[in-house]
C-alpha cells in the first residue's frame, strides 16, 4: 500500500486493485495535508493572531473531502452537507457510549471550540502555561472536536489535521498516526471521551518527539552526532543499531544520559561495512 500511494502523490498515478474512492482520500488528504505544513514555513495572510478559525475548520474539511466526495459522496449527506459544510443530520452514539451533539448545537459548538482553541495558544505564547499542562490541554482540545463531530464524515482526518495546524502554528512539529498506531490511539480517543486525556496526552507527546528526531539529520548534517532514534531507516532498526554500538562497530558515543549516539556518515559506513566480497552480511 505504501508504495502505491507514493506512485499517487508523486507521479498522480494508480497502481494496485483499490478503489477508486480509496485513491480519492489520498489525494484529499494529501492537499489538505501539505496546505496545513505549509503554514508552519509560509503562514497565510490572516487577520486575527489566534491558532485557528471557524473557516479554517470549514476548509480544512472542504480540502481533506472534496476529491472523494466526488466519487463516493456521504450516502445518507444532503446537498448542503458537502465537503466544509456542518452536518444537518444527528448523529447515533459511539460504541463507547459518547452521543455528539444535536446538529442544531454544531455551528456554536465550533465557534466555542475555536474560542478555546485560541484562550489556549495566548497563554502558550507567552510561556504562561507550563509544559507539563500542554499535553494534556491539546489531547482535551482534539478529543473535544471529535466530540462534537460536526460534518457527517471525515472528521477524524480533519480533527488530527487541525491539532497538527496548531501544532504547526506553534512552532512544534505535526503528529503522525501510523496504522500500527491506530488500535492504541482509538482506545485512548475513547478513555479521553470518558475524562481520562492522559493516554491521548502522551501519544501525541510520544509522536511530536519522534517526528523531532526524524528531523534532526537534514538540521544537523551528515557528520553531526545525534541520538541513534533520529538515525532509524528501513534497513536499521533502533534495537540493531543499539546493538551494533554496544559491539563497537557502529561509531557512537554515549552520552550523560546513557544514551547512545551516532552521525548518519557513520550510520553509511556501518552499512557498508557489513557486506563482504559476496555481498553477503
Amino acid at each position: 500500500m505504501l508504495r502505491e500511494v507514493e506512485q499517487l502523490l508523486e507521479h498522480g498515478r494508480a497502481v494496485g486493485a483499490k478503489e477508486l474512492k480509496d485513491y480519492m482520500e489520498v489525494l484529499g488528504y494529501s492537499e489538505a495535508a501539505r496546505w496545513v505544513y505549509q503554514q508552519g514555513v509560509d503562514p497565510d495572510e490572516r487577520d486575527h493572531r489566534g491558532l485557528v478559525t471557524v473557516t479554517e475548520v470549514r476548509d480544512i474539511h472542504a480540502r481533506a473531502m472534496a476529491k472523494v466526495w466526488e466519487v463516493a459522496p456521504h450516502p445518507e449527506a444532503n446537498d448542503s452537507e458537502g465537503p466544509g459544510n456542518f452536518r444537518e443530520h444527528d448523529i447515533r452514539p459511539f460504541p463507547g457510549g459518547m452521543t455528539p451533539p444535536s446538529h442544531p448545537l454544531v455551528k456554536p459548538g465550533v465557534a466555542s471550540w475555536v474560542d478555546q482553541v485560541n484562550q489556549f495558544g495566548q497563554p502558550l505564547s507567552q510561556g504562561a502555561l507550563g509544559m507539563t499542562e500542554v499535553p494534556e490541554a491539546l489531547a482535551r482540545i482534539h478529543v473535544e472536536f471529535e466530540q462534537l463531530h460536526p460534518f457527517i464524515d471525515g472528521n477524524g482526518r480533519t480533527g488530527r489535521l487541525l491539532l497538527n495546524l496548531i501544532l504547526v502554528r506553534l512552532g512544534w512539529p505535526p503528529i503522525v498516526i501510523f496504522k500500527d498506531q491506530r488500535g492504541r490511539y482509538l482506545k485512548a480517543l475513547d478513555r479521553a471521551d470518558h475524562g481520562d486525556h492522559g493516554p491521548l496526552a502522551e501519544l501525541i507527546v510520544r509522536s511530536v518527539v519522534n517526528n523531532l528526531h526524524r528531523l534532526i539529520p537534514d538540521i544537523a548534517g551528515p557528520a553531526k552526532y545525534v541520538p541513534l532514534e533520529a538515525l532509524v531507516d528501513e534497513d536499521l532498526s533502533l534495537a540493531a543499531l543499539k546493538q551494533a554500538a554496544g559491539r563497537g562497530r557502529l561509531e557512537a558515543i554515549i552520552g550523560s544520559d546513557g544514551r547512545y549516539r551516532s552521525s548518519r556518515s557513520a550510520v553509511e559506513a556501518y552499512k557498508a561495512s557489513r557486506y563482504k566480497r559476496d555481498g553477503s552480511a
